[in-house]
């Protein structure tokens, strides 16, 4: 059975830091992501890597201030947020693929979500 666990959200000041922790089971991923979703707003792809090329690739709103990492021993995918902003705000979504696929924000499988707040 696929399953996502997302947890790490919480509120924050800005400039402030959370690191956010998806933890997968189910199937082999080849690529996992975060997307995040304000009130009001579409669902965005935020961070993402190819676990195949090592390859991860960043929206740029938060290029130098968020991390995507993993740790394949724990089945578990980081988003260490750093230098967060009021905008950053939302309900975070870790995502799993198994398909080979390159260079997309499409993805099959989905966590139910870890809010983010930050306040200025």
């Amino acid at each position: 059975q696929v399953q996502l666990v997302e947890s790490g959200g919480g509120s924050v000041q800005a400039g402030g830091s959370l690191r956010l922790s998806c933890v997968a089971s189910g199937y082999t991923y080849t690529r996992m992501g975060w997307f995040r979703q304000a009130p009001g707003k579409e669902r965005e792809g935020v961070a993402r890597v190819h676990f195949t090329y090592g390859i991860t690739y960043y929206t740029d709103s938060v290029k130098g201030r968020f991390t995507i990492s993993q740790d394949n021993a724990k089945n578990t995918v980081y988003l260490q947020m750093n230098s967060l902003k009021p905008e950053d705000t939302g309900m975070y979504y870790c995502a799993a693929d198994s398909r080979a696929l390159y260079g997309t924000w499409d993805f099959i499988y989905w966590g139910q979500g870890t809010q983010v707040t930050v306040s200025s």
